[in-house]
């Protein structure tokens, strides 16, 4: 017999643990399938000092927003190698995918999904910038999530509590019961 009070132990503790467990595996198991492009960067004034920085907290926003998406249980997203191919040559044909709703029903088709979420980072100045997620259902095209949030600085903390927002809307509205393309 276990002395210590309070703890997940013996055979009742971990039966609600496991049940805990199974049924966040369910939750997860029946979230729409979502597959995340790389994000875009638009920028007028192109600084190639600051370019490598860009492309990392483009890359780190993006995972952000996938570990964010996961995390609340809104989105199965769709791993990276599964539209491979397809980004690749859609990249070589275009700049921007975010503005290309062909290329976002190729992913989608490509991944295996119905959802397809794109990105972009805006930047108007290094003091000014805009970070924007869409969501659309690659069958129709139709876009069913779009936010946008300006953030102050070009820095990596700025990116990160900019994401931070749009995730947190996202989550709101999936806790809501609105959570576009479910």
């Amino acid at each position: 017999m276990n002395e210590r009070k309070g703890t997940w132990t013996g055979w009742p503790g971990r039966v609600l643990l496991l049940a805990g467990l199974l049924a966040a595996v369910s939750v997860r198991a029946e979230a729409p399938a979502l597959v995340v492009a790389p994000f875009d960067l638009i920028d007028d004034h192109p600084d190639p000092a600051r370019a490598a920085d860009q492309e990392r907290r483009l890359s780190a926003i993006r995972g952000q927003f996938v570990d964010g998406v996961e995390s609340h249980g809104l989105y199965r997203v769709a791993a990276p190698g599964a539209a491979a191919d397809a980004l690749a040559r859609l990249r070589a044909q275009r700049e921007f995918l975010y503005d290309c709703p062909p290329c976002k029903t190729e992913l989608g088709k490509a991944a295996g999904v119905r959802l397809v979420a794109v990105g972009w980072v805006q930047k108007v100045s290094n003091l000014i910038l805009n970070i924007n997620v869409e969501i659309s259902d690659a069958g129709s095209g139709r876009v069913v999530f779009v936010k946008s949030v300006d953030i102050r600085g070009n820095t990596d903390e700025s990116w990160m509590r900019g994401m931070r927002f749009l995730v947190r809307e996202l989550a709101e509205r999936g806790q809501a019961g609105k959570l576009p393309g479910g």
